[in-house]
């Protein structure tokens, strides 16, 4: 009997994929390591064990991880008070120790060939997974429709759909379809080192053409520079820091680090992806 465990389990990408990997497998044969254990009881299905699981905590992860046979590994967000990189190294030490004998990892598109500073933690947390003797599979995820979601809603309202990734291109695909997929190569025998999971690649024109089609609505679209882009994030209220990053979110696409796609998500999910506005129509139904 193999047993799966859950790193993150309680965000939206770890609930998900729980939930894909206890229909498949059963609840008994799954572990939910969660940092907030009664978050965990109200999101997760009853019958999953919840397990201490802060990536803060490289002592209490080994605790957690005995006995697993595979580990999903979902990256943490960054900027929290213990950079990532050392986060990411508790959780590869822990399962090392722990005798976990197969970890897949979420990981960044392209990342030989990433040239945003959103790729160094991946990279370094790859080189990590490789060099520590463990078997691995890497979960290379393109960009999440849901990370739009605010554009996808101005858009929605009749409101100026703005962007400034000129005509950069991005894989956008459901977070959900993600995480499903993520569970299905956690059962695969012999999965690939690497899978580059992506839709199929749009420009922000084609997305708001998608997002005009998915709503009936219309609305001006506006290609703009990074720095007016920055500047009206921050007249809206956002610190600039954050609006920094956000916009450096756009760069990242304009430079094409998202641009090539792959077959490789609808194949291990075992049927097409749904069209752009469908899952448009999906996310703004949320």
């Amino acid at each position: 009997m193999t047993t799966y465990a859950i790193t993150g389990a309680t965000g939206n990408f770890g609930q998900t994929a729980v939930k894909a990997l206890v229909q498949d497998v059963g609840a008994r044969n799954v572990i939910a390591l969660a940092r907030n254990a009664e978050k965990a009881a109200k999101v997760l299905p009853a019958a999953v064990t919840v397990r201490p699981g802060s990536y803060e905590d490289v002592a209490t992860l080994t605790t957690s991880l005995q006995g697993i046979d595979r580990l999903l590994f979902i990256s943490s967000q960054p900027g929290g008070a213990m950079p990532r990189p050392e986060q990411h190294a508790n959780v590869v030490n822990a399962a090392k120790a722990a005798g976990v004998k197969l970890i897949a990892y979420t990981s960044y598109a392209h990342l030989e060939t990433a040239k945003a500073p959103l790729a160094d933690d991946h990279q370094a947390t790859e080189a990590l997974i490789k060099a520590s003797g463990l078997t691995y599979t890497f979960l290379r995820n393109n960009w999440y429709l849901e990370n739009d979601l605010n554009v996808l809603k101005a858009g929605a309202a009749g409101q100026p759909f703005v962007y400034a990734a000129g005509d950069g291109k991005a894989g956008w695909a459901l977070e959900r379809d993600y995480a499903t997929a993520a569970a299905k190569v956690l059962q695969l025998a012999e999965p690939k080192a690497v899978y580059e999971f992506s839709g199929p690649a749009h420009t922000y024109a084609e997305l708001a053409a998608a997002v005009k089609e998915a709503t009936g609505q219309d609305f001006p679209v506006q290609s703009i520079s990074e720095e007016a882009y920055q500047a009206g994030l921050e007249k809206s209220g956002m610190d600039s820091a954050t609006a920094s990053i956000v916009t450096g979110i756009q760069d990242l696409i304009k430079i094409g680090d998202l641009a090539g796609t792959t077959d490789d998500l609808p194949n291990i999910l075992g049927h097409s992806l749904p069209s752009l506005a469908e899952s448009i129509k999906e996310v703004l139904a949320k």
